[in-house]
């Protein structure tokens, strides 16, 4: 029998990762609820998919990079990632430039899938 307590929670990363703490803080609010086994997904649309960008240098804005944090959803079992595949055309991006494989989606994809949702959480 399927866990009743289970919800579907998709979390929609909009901004880019540097100047806002909304990244940063929703990788923070995926990794605590992923403790709580949610049925977790995170969709990446517009500068959000800037958040999953190889080799960000953030040494000139006094930041720390947490890019590479995102690689360790996959050992929190968040393993539904998914890229708007406009988002990343139009900012010159292509799967290969990101630090994590994601399931690239179109916008009309990305809707149904919101429809599933339980919740969702834009950060």
């Amino acid at each position: 029998m399927e866990n009743e307590n289970i919800n579907k929670i998709m979390h929609v990363l909009r901004h880019a990762p540097h100047g806002t703490i909304y990244t940063y803080e929703g990788l923070e609010m995926i990794l605590i609820m992923a403790a709580y086994e949610q049925d977790l997904s995170v969709v990446f649309i517009g500068d959000g998919v800037y958040a999953l960008k190889k080799s960000q240098d953030t040494s000139g804005i006094g930041m720390k990079g947490f890019a590479k944090t995102f690689m360790a959803l996959d050992g929190y079992d968040v393993e539904k990632l998914y890229v708007d595949k406009l988002s990343l055309e139009e900012r010159g991006l292509t799967e290969d430039d990101l630090v994590v494989d994601v399931e690239v989606l179109d916008s009309a994809t990305i809707g149904s899938l919101m429809k599933e949702q339980d919740v969702i959480i834009h950060h």
